[in-house]
């Protein structure tokens, strides 16, 4: 069982999405900090200084009222449409490429060049001549 977990993890697919969930984790930290840093402050400033992050409902009274964190919903709903967009751009750049791989891989291999008429000519005046 030990061997087979091993040959498991050492599949290149596993290691693959391994590497890509790392990325992703990485990518994340860089979107969230897009949206909070640069994109909400931006927005906020034509919103009339709107912060989202702060902006909320309290459900109730006293210390066990809730909130109702719209605010932060808002940007949430930035950071995935940030990462969808991205993502498209990187699968369309992705299938673009492949593309241009697959039209090299299918381009016909070119038909060696044959004899020119003319030497087609010469070759069968040179026949007639030998013969007679």
């Amino acid at each position: 069982m030990l061997k087979e977990f091993r040959d498991f993890i050492a599949r290149g697919n596993v290691m693959d999405m391994a590497v890509g969930i790392i990325i992703g984790a990485a990518f994340t930290a860089i979107v969230t900090s897009l949206v909070d840093d640069l994109i909400n402050p931006i927005i906020g400033l034509f919103l009339g200084g709107v912060d989202f992050s702060g902006m909320g409902i309290r459900i109730g009274e006293g210390e066990n009222a809730g909130v109702f964190a719209y605010g932060n919903f808002i940007t949430a709903l930035i950071n995935f449409l940030i990462i969808a967009w991205v993502v498209f751009l990187l699968v369309k750049m992705v299938n673009k490429v492949k593309d241009m791989a697959m039209r090299e891989q299918e381009k016909p291999a070119e038909a060696p060049a044959g004899p020119s008429q003319e030497e087609l000519l010469m070759e069968i005046r040179d026949a007639l001549q030998a013969r007679g």
